[in-house]
């Protein structure tokens, strides 16, 4: 009978009273399950919040604007394939030889006119200078010391002068001031044109340290990099490969134009002013306004073509030397239709268009918005529609925008 409460002591005391837990582990559990709580609300509502702002971006169609090259007034006559060049690109060094100390630009950088580029050791130029200064200092010096002499023999003939009156002295005494005047007159001319050499160096010592400091000659783009800091740059090439004759290459990028061959069977069909089609082979839906500058009055005898300059109406940065292109000779109109053809504006789709009241407007799809545009209309063909202002070349506009669509809208474009 003692063995069977000894057990149920034993089994008492094994038990776990929860009633009795310290009171800092139920706090601690409280604390976890109001985080978890709270984290649970936050993920919920930016989930909620994501799925709202998802939705409410309305899925557009879109059209790239696309320029009209000559107002829609003249036709194609003929076809050529070229490559953009630039009339201004020049290759910068130095005009003397030294090594390079420092190269103030990257590919890639827009320079102005007379912008430090890169700097030469000028350890030496500094020196020249310095001695042809000391020089200079010291002409001037002998100068005042010849003139002081020169003062001295005016008044030594003045006073012999006036002794030789009072039969004082002989007029030989008189002679030999007189002499010592002149020799000493002389020589301070002599000494001005010293000076005159040594500023003179002065200047060219000057002009030597200058050198050391390379300049852009335009203002331009750098297309390439050719020199780096330590080594030896020079005008002229010193053979074996070790001295750099050019520090980088610079390109004007307003001097961009096309430069095309044109059979030579056809170059009739061809006009200086003559409006012309450009489109690059990297953006084939943007159709670049141009022109012809000139025919190169020279034929190709190996190829039987001529060349023909073309310039850009529009400049872009998207443009960029030797680039392939192609281009389309217009007919060109009469003189009395040169106003009716001025007006190039861009063509869009009809379903871009919009009536607001008495506006026409369209929507350009702008960083995820829609933009409303008030636009000019112009001709009118089948589907497209040739608007005049209001709307840029290469821009996107929605097309048969959703009927709640309003300025500043949330859009994404989706594929048709």
């Amino acid at each position: 009978m003692s063995a069977e409460p000894d057990k149920k002591a034993l089994l008492g005391q094994l038990r776990i009273d929860r009633g009795t837990e310290p009171a800092g582990l139920t706090a601690g559990r409280r604390a976890w399950m109001i985080g978890g709580v709270v984290a649970l609300i936050v993920l919920l509502g930016g989930g909620a919040w994501l799925a709202l702002s998802t939705r409410g971006a309305l899925p557009v169609h879109t059209a790239l604007a696309q320029s009209l090259g000559g107002g829609g007034a003249g036709a194609s006559v003929l076809a050529a394939t070229g490559y953009v060049t630039a009339r201004r690109e020049a290759t910068v060094s130095a005009q003397i030889t030294g090594k390079v100390t420092a190269v103030l630009f990257d590919e890639g950088d827009h320079v102005s006119a007379s912008q430090v580029i890169a700097r030469l050791d000028d350890t030496a130029q500094k020196a020249a200078l310095a001695q042809a200064q000391a020089e200079f200092q010291s002409t001037q010096a002998v100068l005042r010391q010849d003139q002081a002499q020169l003062a001295q023999y005016l008044r030594d003939v003045a006073r012999n002068e006036d002794l030789v009156k009072r039969n004082l002295v002989s007029q030989q005494a008189v002679e030999q001031s007189r002499t010592q005047v002149d020799t000493q007159t002389a020589l301070v001319q002599s000494q001005r044109e010293q000076i005159e050499l040594a500023a003179a160096n002065v200047s060219a010592a000057r002009v030597q340290l200058d050198y050391c400091t390379v300049r852009a000659p335009f203002s331009g783009v750098v297309i390439a990099k050719a020199a780096q800091v330590g080594e030896i740059v020079s005008p002229l090439s010193a053979g074996g490969g070790f001295t750099r004759t050019g520090i980088g290459t610079l390109v004007d990028m307003d001097s961009l134009e096309i430069e095309v061959d044109v059979n030579e069977a056809y170059i009739n069909r061809v006009e200086p002013g003559q409006p012309v089609e450009s489109v690059l082979n990297a953006y084939p839906d943007w159709r670049i306004p141009s022109h012809v500058i000139a025919i190169i009055p020279t034929a190709d005898r190996s190829k039987a073509t001529v060349k023909v300059r073309i310039g850009f109406d529009l400049r872009d940065t998207r443009i960029v030397p030797d680039m392939g292109v192609r281009v389309s000779f217009e007919e060109k109109t009469r003189p009395g239709e040169a106003a009716q053809r001025r007006p190039r504006g861009v063509q869009l789709p009809a379903g871009a268009l919009r009536k607001d009241g008495s506006d026409d407007v369209v929507y350009v799809l702008k960083e995820g918005r829609a933009q409303r545009r008030a636009v000019t209309l112009g001709a009118g063909s089948g589907d497209a529609r040739q608007v005049l202002a209001g709307v840029s070349p290469g821009e996107s506009v929605i097309v048969d925008a959703p009927a709640g669509i309003k300025d500043g809208a949330a859009v994404t474009e989706t594929k048709q």
